[in-house]
């Protein structure tokens, strides 16, 4: 008789990050039968005013909201703002990158980069998470770093890494440099506006805090890098380290580099003036400081200049004054320069361009889901009450108990309010007059404030910058959840003692 063989065990498959967050879409449309309606009443500038809170009638989100939610999400409304320009942006950086790899600079200039980097891997670790942590801390570096990611991949992985140690220097970078802000214009700048205080106030501590977290990111890198060097068994993206290495096409650059061409120098150069303007384009100049006018002075010469002004554009946006319409049309533009510098014929350079899209397509899309979240949750009207808790909750408290449940209530928000501006448009006003009361300094408020969305847009499936990146990795959310969990707790509790201590200062 013939022996049977024995049924091999089926492996259970996690959820997509598409599932994740549709399911996400749901629960936040079943919490709308659940918890109240309410809404506060708002100034001429669309901020909450303190005290205002009403209850108003059910807007219950069905079947129809939900699945609406991302087409919402994409195309906004009155409500929410939609993330099409971020898809474009992301759907563009594909493009450049997939014309940019028409030439073969980009494969051979990474082969040199991992060629360089052997003996000095933990140095780069180092140098690139200091320079993302204080991009995230002057100006809020973000989604914008989406572009970095297929880059860096593949080098660590070429160097003994994986894709989570890439993910983490420019995740985790840009986050705790955001968590301890200090110029940051769209947090510490719009929290302080609201609650009518100098930016510069309480400057002193969050650097202090910014070297700390600073500090503990990097060695939790550094420990789990050095882990899987040791044994790439520990990495926990083993399981898929193969196919990865196949899809980031890590071999190929791993090889002993050849020598540039002529061609190939010059579109690098491009490359990374690119990038170089897109960062100068972002940072907020004059909101750093006022006098800090050159760029904004040149843009005015230029457009003046007859003829030539008009044959640029008398419309175009200084430097400093970039958001992703503009840092779109850079990358449109470079595409367009690298055809024209590399000798691409036309065809050639469409095709190159579209498939370097449809890369980046599925990235594109799942930014715009990701979105839906916060429109159930504004359709749904549930979230003045939830500051409404706040409100009530928070009066009356000691200092130290004041700012930390101040933290632990911007973190609850964070989840529902990933957008940084959004948030503080929602709760400074309210918050700094709680703060008042509590006789707690207006500055304390606005570190809680920003530690906290810093801290939760590292794991919150509603922020865009994060799903993107995720998804460009090839990374798993429960994977990366694990990863960083006890890394998140350390930051939380350090957070709340540092906050405790300047509040009572």
């Amino acid at each position: 008789m013939q022996q049977q063989p024995t049924p091999t065990k089926k492996k259970h498959k996690l959820p997509s990050a598409f599932t994740i967050l549709f399911l996400l879409i749901a629960l936040m449309a079943v919490l709308t039968w659940i918890i109240p309606a309410g809404t506060y009443k708002s100034d001429s500038a669309g901020n909450l005013i303190s005290g205002t809170y009403h209850t108003v009638a059910h807007h219950y989100q069905g079947i129809w909201d939900v699945f609406m939610a991302p087409v919402t999400g994409m195309i906004g409304n009155k409500a929410t703002t939609g993330a099409i320009g971020i898809a474009l942006f992301i759907l563009v950086i594909g493009g450049f990158l997939g014309v940019v790899n028409q030439t073969g600079a980009l494969n051979d200039g990474i082969r040199a980069v991992v060629h360089n980097s052997k003996g000095h891997e933990k140095r780069m670790i180092v140098i690139l998470t200091i320079i993302f942590a204080l991009g995230g801390s002057t100006y809020g570096m973000g989604e914008e770093t989406i572009a970095f990611f297929p880059l860096l991949v593949p080098v660590m992985m070429a160097v003994g890494y994986d894709s989570l140690v890439a993910a983490g220097v420019i995740l985790l970078g840009t986050r705790v440099g955001d968590l301890a802000s200090t110029v940051n214009p769209f947090s510490t700048g719009v929290a302080s506006a609201m609650i009518k205080i100098s930016p510069g106030e309480g400057l002193g501590s969050r650097i202090i805090l910014l070297v700390i977290v600073t500090g503990m990111t990097i060695f939790s890198i550094l420990h789990y890098a050095d882990k899987i060097k040791k044994d790439p068994t520990k990495s926990l993206v083993y399981n898929q380290r193969k196919a990865d290495m196949e899809y980031f096409n890590v071999a190929d650059r791993s090889e002993a580099p050849t020598p540039l061409t002529k061609v190939q120098k010059r579109v690098l150069w491009i490359f990374a003036i690119t990038f170089l303007i897109m960062i100068i384009g972002l940072v907020p100049w004059t909101s750093i400081n006022d006098k800090w006018t050159f760029f904004n002075d040149f843009n005015d010469w230029l457009v003046s200049v007859p003829v030539l002004g008009v044959l640029i554009g008398q419309d175009m946006t200084p430097l400093g004054s970039w958001y992703f319409n503009e840092i779109t049309l850079l990358f449109l533009f470079m595409s367009v320069v690298v055809m024209f510098v590399a000798h691409i014929k036309e065809q050639d350079f469409i095709d190159a361009f579209m498939k370097g899209m449809s890369d980046l397509l599925s990235v594109a899309i799942i930014v715009t889901v990701a979105r839906g979240i916060q429109v159930i949750m504004n359709e749904g009207m549930i979230t003045g009450t939830i500051l409404h808790w706040g409100e009530v909750g928070l009066s009356g408290m000691p200092k130290a108990a004041f700012a930390i449940l101040a933290f632990i209530f911007f973190v609850i928000l964070s989840f529902l309010i990933p957008s940084s501006s959004g948030l503080a448009a929602a709760t400074m006003g309210i918050m700094g007059s709680l703060a008042h009361f509590a006789k707690v300094d207006g500055s304390v408020v606005v570190t809680a404030y920003q530690a906290a969305t810093g801290l939760i847009t590292a794991v919150t499936p509603t922020a865009g910058m994060l799903v993107g990146a995720l998804a460009l990795c090839r990374i798993p959310f429960t994977v990366w959840w694990k990863w960083i969990a006890k890394l998140i707790a350390a930051l939380f509790i350090v957070v709340c003692i540092f906050l405790g201590i300047i509040a009572v200062m």
